[in-house]
């Protein structure tokens, strides 16, 4: 009740700031300002206001320009070449949905992958905006609704998966407007919530249990109706997806590689002697002990790996079911150690230093690179460099600009999220609430910090469980964790529209 009392002291601070602007009375009436005066008045005390945000914003705008100038058009991730692919064959794919592809294709018009690259910069700006905004919303201090932004305007791997042509930043950005638009309680604004996590989900399919998490939030708010509007807004198009990959492909889903992943992730642990599967399963085996295995992802793709040995292409309807079950009887006979597993690849993410995981190749595209990257070297990649190059009417490729590039090197081997930090960001919220025996931050009687919290938890446990750690994958998840924690800072009360 004594908050509700009390007014905002910024509010009071700019009213005022406005009235000193105003001339006083006199009996022929109130002069008026000129034109534009009093927005200019306004705009000066916004900017003071916030000129912490903004230098931090600004300087993230620089770290980004100096990208573009380093590294033209873009960098090339393996993955990228797939996506090429879709733009051009519009057809869902097995193992990516095609959010991303279409996300390129909208671009295309313009033929220059630069554009590509300019607009996930773009996206990144956007998110740190919308994390500022959220959290000033939420009454949270200036300094923490500033410092939750750092991470997604500065960070050096931030700004480097944004120029990489994969689908992270996209999906980053999806799930945090999400996010931002759950203080409100109109239909149509949670309508767009639903569409946001339905094209979040196909960009990534992790998206999914988020849809679970967001409509989780609602009815805790005992919204149980806008729930069901958020889920139905969500399903329609991830339905609409699903019917045109099973008219492609006649398999239910979204992609055709669950299984096969899930395999790959067992094979850190499976021990067949425990298992005991049956006969049309042990091909599936690897007889070497866990320890002496290779990281989980090479049983998808290395040419001695089992699966892949099998007849057909890898991702076939045939193996992906062979490769469930042999997942699923790994699980279930040895629970303790897919427990022991997924702890020991969610703990990578909060290591202090950046090993080199999961093998050398991989680690290296999330660096600025000294040299060019070369040419494609498997069969599907060499097919989306064709593709690529009709994409830009042009050759394809990087092209390293110094001094530019060299200034990146430099800031990236300094400028990073540590682990250990993130993980004391990831404490903040559950211990500030510990600490003050009630969460003062509410909507309806849910902890604002809630939802952002448990959407980056989501984020960080699910690659975890279901394929192996990756540094790309921590990325999305680290600005809605900085959110909660900035929400958690100091009791208040979120404002909500048409409530």
């Amino acid at each position: 009740m004594a908050g509700g009392r009390r007014r905002n002291r910024e509010d009071v601070r700019v009213m005022s700031e406005a009235r000193a602007y105003e001339p006083a009375k006199t009996g022929r009436g109130r002069r008026r300002l000129p034109r534009g005066a009093g927005m200019g008045v306004l705009s000066r005390s916004a900017a003071r206001r916030h000129g912490w945000f903004l230098a931090v914003l600004a300087l993230g705008t620089a770290l980004r320009a100096l990208a573009m100038l380093g590294y033209r058009p873009a960098l090339w991730f393996p993955d990228s070449y797939t996506y090429i692919v879709t733009v051009f064959r519009p057809r869902p794919d097995l193992v990516r949905p095609a959010g991303y592809s279409m996300f390129m294709k909208l671009l295309e018009p313009l033929h220059s992958f630069g554009a590509v690259t300019a607009a996930q910069h773009l996206l990144g700006l956007a998110t740190g905006v919308l994390i500022y905004r959220v959290a000033r919303r939420a009454r949270a201090p200036r300094w923490a609704a500033t410092l939750a932004t750092v991470p997604v305007l500065l960070d050096a791997y931030q700004i480097e998966l944004e120029h990489l042509l994969v689908s992270d930043t996209l999906f980053m950005f999806l799930v945090a407007a999400a996010v931002a638009l759950c203080t409100t309680s109109r239909p149509s604004t949670v309508v767009a919530i639903g569409l946001l996590l339905a094209a979040a989900t196909l960009t990534r399919t992790v998206g999914q249990p988020l849809i679970v998490v967001l409509a989780g939030w609602f009815v805790l708010r005992r919204r149980v109706g806008l729930a069901g509007v958020l889920v139905a807004a969500a399903l329609v198009p991830i339905l609409a997806y699903g019917a045109w990959f099973y008219a492609t492909y006649q398999r239910v889903g979204l992609v055709g590689a669950n299984g096969v992943f899930m395999y790959a992730r067992t094979m850190s642990f499976a021990d067949c002697a425990k298992m005991d599967p049956p006969q049309d399963l042990r091909v599936l085996c690897d007889p070497r002990p866990p320890e002496q295995r290779p990281p989980s992802q090479e049983y998808i793709w290395a040419q001695d790996s089992p699966l892949v040995l099998l007849p057909g292409i890898t991702f076939t309807k045939q193996n992906d079911d062979l490769a469930a079950r042999f997942a699923t009887l790994a699980i279930t006979k040895q629970p303790l150690d897919y427990a022991a597993s997924t702890l020991t690849e969610l703990a990578r993410t909060f290591r202090w230093d950046r090993p080199v995981y999961p093998d050398a190749e991989v680690y290296g595209y999330y660096e600025f690179p000294v040299n060019p990257p070369g040419p494609p070297g498997r069969y599907p990649a060499q097919t989306g460099a064709d593709y690529a190059k009709l994409y830009e009417q042009g050759a394809i490729g990087t092209q390293i600009v110094e001094p530019y590039a060299g200034w990146l090197r430099a800031y990236q081997s300094m400028a990073r999220l540590p682990g250990p930090v993130l993980l004391v960001i990831l404490l903040v919220p559950p211990v500030a609430a510990v600490v003050r025996r009630r969460d003062a931050v509410r909507l309806a009687g849910s902890p604002a910090w809630l939802v952002p919290w448990t959407a980056a938890l989501v984020l960080l446990i699910t690659p975890a469980a279901a394929a192996e750690f990756d540094y790309r994958y921590v990325l999305p998840a680290v600005p809605l964790a900085c959110l909660a924690a900035a929400l958690s800072i100091r009791p208040g009360v979120l404002k909500q529209s048409g409530s």
